[in-house]
């Protein structure tokens, strides 16, 4: 029950990140500070919490290799979408924000089977925090574009719940499988986000924070490593 609670929580934290968006005030650059904070932590916890405790399961070079393939698979998918739906239609801005949760959501679904919520807080908290941030500026940018806020807000509420959903279908569906094949299933994940980080987070943060997100980055990553140690 802990497990499932704790993926509506990280999920839901898109809609109060949507409605800080379209009803709130917040400078760019704290914005891009807090976007470059997550990611740095998000970027550790992955290591930390996925990947590292895979390869105790799975061959080390095949584990690093499916490392690849996720960021692979999470980039080509990132680009069909965004090639696809070029146009402002809600379906494409669904889309292409879903898109964009899928790794963090996936990866946090997979961290929990078979383990605790605390075993990965640092996951945990990464993605939550992440996900403030990330539904604010979307959501921010899609009311400039002359959307109506109740719209807008209904797109983000579509996303938490398809996410979260998805999130809970998979650690359900996955919870049988072998040690081995748990392992690359999270390593694959764990490819997904740091491509998604790649692309969409720290570019972000950069733009909204120029030099400072390297700053803000590296402290994401102390705290990350803080609440491994103390969640191991």
């Amino acid at each position: 029950m802990m497990t499932f609670v704790v993926i509506l929580v990280v999920s839901m934290a898109l809609v109060l990140g949507a409605s800080w968006g379209i009803y709130g005030r917040l400078g760019t650059r704290t914005e891009g500070f807090v976007v470059a904070l997550a990611g740095g932590s998000l970027l550790v916890s992955t290591v930390l919490e996925l990947i590292e405790p895979a390869t105790r399961e799975a061959s080390l070079l095949p584990a690093l290799g499916v490392v690849l393939a996720g960021a692979v698979a999470f980039s080509l998918l990132d680009w069909l979408v965004k090639e696809r739906f070029k146009g402002n239609s809600g379906g494409g801005l669904l889309a292409a924000i879903t898109i964009d949760g899928i790794p963090e959501n996936l990866a946090l679904g997979v961290a929990l089977i078979g383990a605790d919520p605390m075993s990965v807080p640092a996951l945990s908290g990464s993605i939550l925090l992440s996900n403030l941030p990330e539904a604010a500026g979307g959501a921010r940018q899609m009311i400039s574009e002359q959307r109506s806020k109740g719209q807008v807000f209904l797109l983000w509420i579509a996303t938490a719940v398809l996410l979260s959903t998805a999130a809970i279908v998979g650690n359900l569906a996955l919870r049988d499988v072998s040690d081995d094949v748990l392992a690359y299933i999270r390593c694959f994940a764990g490819g997904a986000v740091v491509g998604s980080l790649a692309t969409e987070v720290f570019p972000l943060a950069f733009k909204e924070d120029d030099y400072f997100a390297g700053v803000a980055a590296s402290i994401g990553v102390v705290l990350a490593f803080l609440l491994n140690s103390l969640g191991g």
